[in-house]
């Protein structure tokens, strides 16, 4: 479990009445293994700073962050940055490919980082899933804007993490990847224990939640009222 307590982020500033103002206040919320919680809300509302924190990527400046028994922000960098990548799978919003690298390669790096070999076929079986196995020799300036997201999606995957924190992983995706794309996180959460964290403007990521909140002005509020039944199209099992 990833458990927050009283998180904030507080940014200061030397202009206006205010000398300083929260980009996320008191945010107290638990992701649960079995579980994908949904987080929706305005742009500029929190969310991606929230999120960055979950990550052990943004050090807040109050409260507490813990994955099962460890506090993320009293660990020294080289030990955080190590519980990230063996235990926190991140699908950003923005660009996050090595250039240098294939497609294969970019989704095995996590565990070669910890100086592993990672495992090639897993990795190629959710590449497979998202419909971009026959990339897997290109480069990323060779893939569009929606295949770089699904590679994104299949690194994170495939790297066995028991947290995956998605931040609009569909934005570049067509209807079609954008169910795919869905399923295999709702998949994750189901089938392997993972929890989910599905950041999205996306209305139909709604109906692939267990729980939804919703950001506003930094806050998080409930949204149970409007969550739905998950009830995403079958995919095959070779996942």
């Amino acid at each position: 479990m990833l458990k927050a307590e009283s998180l904030s982020m507080r940014y200061f500033r030397k202009t206006g009445k205010a000398n300083h103002f929260f980009a996320v206040h008191d945010v107290s919320l638990e992701l649960r293994p079995g579980e994908v919680t949904l987080l929706t809300g305005r742009s500029g509302s929190g969310k991606t700073t929230l999120l960055h924190m979950l990550a052990g990527l943004l050090t807040p400046t109050e409260g507490k962050v813990w994955l099962g028994g460890t506090d993320l922000y009293v660990l020294p960098d080289k030990a955080l940055s190590r519980l990230r990548r063996e235990k926190i799978g991140v699908i950003p919003q923005s660009r996050s490919a090595i250039d240098t690298l294939t497609v294969l390669e970019n989704v095995l790096l996590p565990a070669q980082l910890n100086g592993e070999k990672g495992d090639e076929q897993t990795a190629m079986r959710w590449l497979e899933a998202l419909g971009i196995a026959n990339l897997k020799d290109a480069r990323p300036a060779e893939l569009s804007g929606g295949e770089l997201r699904r590679m994104a999606i299949a690194r994170a995957l495939a790297g066995g993490a028991e947290v995956i924190l998605a931040d609009e992983p569909t934005g570049d995706l067509d209807d079609e990847n954008t169910a795919a794309a869905l399923t295999l996180l709702r998949r994750a959460a189901e089938e392997d224990g993972k929890a989910v964290l599905l950041v999205t403007h996306d209305n139909e990521a709604l109906r692939f939640g267990n729980r939804r909140f919703r950001m506003d002005g930094g806050r998080l509020y409930s949204d149970e009222q409007n969550a739905r039944r998950f009830d995403a199209p079958e995919l095959g099992k070779e996942c």
